[in-house]
């Protein structure tokens, strides 16, 4: 009898395990949508499609990308997270994602318990940039150039909320100058207005900004990372160009919604880090300065809690709310 119960128990441990491997290779079985929670044309945008590509590739099933812009990615934020946790509704998620419940009095879902981190995908300096004739020729001059003319200048960023719009922020408080924050509905429309002189400068993410630059049609002042950028190593960062300690590094991630399997989530990790490990993902995500990373769900998970913390504190003594 003993021996039958052991051989029962080995049969029922082979026959689970044999149920996940099926489960993990049948998946997907149907499309899947990638929502990015902000307009086409920005980072958000660009790495769901470069990478949906690659997944639909591989998976051969179409991976879709559904474009839901509003309230600083609050709008497909809450869509994902009453989604049905199958893993046909995942969403490549920037910092926002946990720094919106600082900044707004009530967001209508918790930023941990209420998704399931499957990666983070890329981190990225941001970039600030002026137009072409704007007479400042560097930090240094950009600041006291605010400091004796404030409230004249305008400083945009692809949304209340966004790293942009802290970026933003926290250079105000950091050189002391009162400089007028003017919020878009994403990043390519922002850049159009610095582009075409409505405003003078913008904080936008280096992805969406380096092709600009390099086709000469803005003028890069500084990044802000703590070290320079290898995609544009020339351009200095913002904290040796007069702003000492400045440092804001944007990343961004793909989430879905909470209880997701555990089979589903290693197979969608496992196929988004095949992506991301591609030459042609590399050299177009990388020339564009995003940094390509792929971890681990465990590893996003603490990331997303740590900065969560973070970003409280900055948010709360730079003072700014959204509503």
């Amino acid at each position: 009898m003993k021996v039958l119960a052991t051989l029962a128990s080995i049969t029922a441990l082979c026959l689970g395990a044999n149920s996940a491997a099926l489960a993990q290779a049948a998946y997907p079985t149907k499309p899947v949508t990638i929502i990015a929670a902000f307009p086409p044309g920005g980072t958000v945008d660009l790495l769901a499609r470069v990478l949906g590509q690659k997944l639909t590739e591989e998976w051969k099933q179409p991976v879709i990308v559904d474009n839901r812009p509003g309230a600083s990615g609050i709008v497909g934020s809450q869509h994902v997270a009453k989604a049905s946790p199958d893993g046909y509704t995942l969403m490549v998620v920037p910092i926002t994602h946990v720094t919106n419940s600082s900044l707004f009095k009530k967001v209508p879902y918790d930023p941990i318990t209420d998704f399931t981190p499957i990666s983070m995908l890329a981190t990225s300096p941001i970039m600030l940039v002026v137009k072409n004739d704007f007479k400042a020729k560097n930090v240094g001059e950009l600041a006291a150039m605010a400091k004796a003319n404030p409230g004249m200048l305008n400083c945009g960023s692809g949304g209340n909320g966004t790293s942009q719009h802290l970026a933003c922020e926290l250079f105000k408080t950091m050189t002391q100058v009162d400089i007028k924050h003017v919020a878009y509905k994403g990043n390519a429309a922002a850049m159009t207005d610095v582009m075409g002189g409505q405003i003078e400068l913008l904080f936008d993410q280096m992805a969406t900004a380096v092709p600009h630059v390099k086709g000469g049609r803005v003028r890069a002042l500084g990044v802000s990372t703590a070290k320079r950028s290898p995609a544009m190593p020339n351009v200095p960062t913002i904290a040796e160009s007069g702003v000492p300690g400045y440092e804001v590094n944007a990343w961004f991630g793909i989430v879905g919604p909470p209880g997701m399997p555990k089979d589903v989530i290693e197979r969608i990790n496992a196929s988004l880090r095949n992506a991301l490990a591609l030459p042609d993902v590399q050299k177009q995500l990388g020339d564009q300065g995003l940094e390509l990373v792929g971890s681990s769900p465990e590893d996003f998970r603490n990331t997303l809690k740590s900065d969560l913390v973070k970003w409280a504190d900055v948010i709360k003594q730079a003072g700014v709310r959204i509503d």
